[in-house]
């Protein structure tokens, strides 16, 4: 049996470890060791390391674990466990010495998320949380806000980089929403961006396209707190990143109704 309170400690480590690199790269960090996955999708050697020291980290915490990770490090096949990590999310933000970056770590298990923990390097904020726990931001328990007017919220709302494919659902939201609401934003950190809504700084986030390891510790993090996340259509398969509502829960209905437009 897994002591989750005992592990997530660890994993708050390992995290703030890795945050304590991606700080001393930036200082020395070169646009010119960029490498381009796909058109305006980036990763570099810092990525790539961070990622490297993770795996490491984690496999002596649980050896048993599987792993699903962003630059592809370890493996997956049917282990009862499964880390979902991104090693420095907001890639984009960290080339161009901009925030919001961070690291974003998850454990989960065949049914459920069972620890998420997220370090957001530029604000030095660490959230973590865990399966029936609450919520914490620098060991002080946080909660979603209690914004139930479309009129008052902040939002914020993730382009992805298939910009192709998203951009009619991106000029639905825009055209919907601005005016119309409190205040919108594009942060480009979806594991920080949910942590926001569950310490009550935006009301919501939207965004299609994502990965499991963007979203996985960020949506514990935010349930506990009183959050919700769900796809575009109400439904469990945001757990794919496909499609991710993730709100305050009050406003949830009103913004399922928006995102459902096709």
């Amino acid at each position: 049996m897994i002591n989750l309170s005992e592990l997530t400690e660890q994993i708050k480590n390992v995290a703030l470890q890795t945050g304590a690199f991606l700080k001393e790269e930036r200082t020395r960090f070169r646009r010119e060791r960029v490498e381009e996955k796909n058109s305006h999708d980036y990763v570099s050697y810092v990525d790539k390391e961070a990622e490297r020291r993770i795996v490491s980290y984690l496999t002596q915490l649980l050896p048993q674990a599987g792993f699903i990770a962003e630059e592809g490090s370890g493996s997956l096949t049917d282990e009862e466990y499964c880390w979902l990590v991104d090693p420095l999310d907001g890639t984009t933000n960290f080339i161009h010495d901009t925030a919001p970056y961070c690291v974003s770590i998850a454990l989960r298990n065949r049914e459920e998320l069972l620890i998420g923990v997220v370090y957001e390097v530029c604000r030095n904020e660490l959230f973590w949380s865990w399966k029936g726990a609450p919520s914490f931001l620098n060991g002080k328990e946080i909660r979603v806000s209690g914004v139930d007017s479309l009129d008052s919220a902040f939002i914020a709302l993730g382009f992805p980089y298939n910009s192709q494919l998203y951009k009619p659902m991106a000029l639905h939201l825009v055209a919907t929403l601005y005016g119309s609401v409190g205040g919108l934003r594009l942060q480009g950190a979806a594991a920080a961006e949910l942590c926001y809504i569950a310490a009550g700084r935006f009301e919501a986030r939207i965004e299609a396209a994502l990965d499991p390891w963007d979203i996985a510790a960020g949506t514990l993090i935010l349930q506990n707190a009183g959050g919700k996340v769900t796809d575009f259509r109400g439904g469990e398969e945001f757990i794919t990143g496909k499609e991710v509502l993730a709100t305050n829960g009050v406003l949830h209905g009103k913004l399922l109704e928006i995102v459902r437009f096709n």
